[in-house]
């Protein structure tokens, strides 16, 4: 008589919800590696499930709810509009949001050290980034006096983004802020900020997405924004959260949730360390210097 097969223990299954602007591949890659190496192996002892809003609002309902649907043991959100439908669409299943700026104004937790409820995770934007992105432009370009930024008009952060911002205007720099959803025709938009003499432009990290980096170039105009991708992709200058660190620090929240912590009792942690990339090559073609000071402070520099 055949001896009767071990029981298989089931694999937890980890949804991934992405608002899917800027590209998401880089995201999940990274969530792959940190995960693989702290034990988990999608496919092995856990099994991911990737659920995509193409960068359509509209289309976030369905995807979080295919992932309910599941009974994924966790979802990982990505972005606040993520975090926020996967909370509206369940209040059972663990969340872990791997980056949301402003998570308490986002109505996602209670506060950083207790969040209550099922959400927990990383913030993702400091509040006095636009700030930071202003103090850049005046080192790379003491003269300037008029800068363009590209807002979201659907994400949550984008109202303390620009407050950020045109809290900067006390250093004598107009902000000059164009409006845009994340699915909308950016070329009429450049053209403007051209025709409007703008010294730079900053572009709110939601809006990010292929060739934004290119059109910036394009017409003349150094660009700066949140993430490293957005540099390598060929923007001018880069700073905010590392996304190394903050990927590490999701697929600690993800471990402990797996091994019975409830995320009501995991505090959120706040970026603790931030990057600042450089792209030498764009400086170049856009006949810049960048200070010798500044080169010296990044931690990473494309040449």
């Amino acid at each position: 008589m055949r001896a009767p097969h071990a029981q298989q223990i089931k694999a937890p299954r980890i949804g991934v919800l992405v608002f899917g602007n800027p590209d998401p591949e880089p995201f999940l890659k990274a969530l792959r590696e940190e995960l693989q190496k702290i034990g988990y192996t999608d496919g092995q002892n856990i099994r991911l499930e990737f659920r995509s809003a193409r960068a359509d609002a509209s289309l976030l309902p369905k995807a979080a709810a295919e992932l309910v649907g599941l009974k994924v043991d966790i979802i990982v959100t990505w972005q606040t509009q993520a975090a926020q439908m996967a909370k509206q669409t369940t209040n059972i299943i663990p969340i872990v949001m791997a980056g949301a700026g402003d998570p308490i104004g986002a109505g996602l937790i209670t506060s950083l050290a207790r969040p209550g409820g099922n959400v927990t995770g990383t913030g993702g934007l400091g509040g006095d980034l636009g700030g930071k992105l202003v103090d850049l432009i005046r080192e790379v370009l003491p003269s300037a006096h008029r800068v363009g930024v590209l807002a979201n008009t659907e994400a949550p952060y984008t109202k303390p983004f620009l407050a950020s911002l045109l809290n900067a205007q006390r250093v004598n720099i107009e902000i000059q802020a164009t409006m845009l959803r994340p699915g909308e025709e950016f070329s009429v938009a450049f053209a403007n900020m051209q025709k409007s003499r703008v010294d730079a432009v900053i572009i709110q990290p939601s809006l990010l997405r292929k060739g934004i980096a290119e059109l910036a170039l394009n017409h003349r105009l150094p660009s700066f924004s949140q993430g490293r991708q957005f540099a390598a992709s060929g923007g001018l200058m880069s700073y905010g959260p590392s996304f190394a660190e903050l990927l590490r620090e999701t697929a600690v929240y993800v471990d402990k949730i797996l091994k019975g912590s409830k995320p009501a009792d995991l505090p959120v942690a706040q970026p603790a360390k931030f990057d600042l990339v450089i792209n030498l090559k764009t400086a170049k073609a856009l006949g810049l210097t960048i200070p010798p000071s500044l080169i010296a402070r990044a931690d990473e520099v494309i040449e």
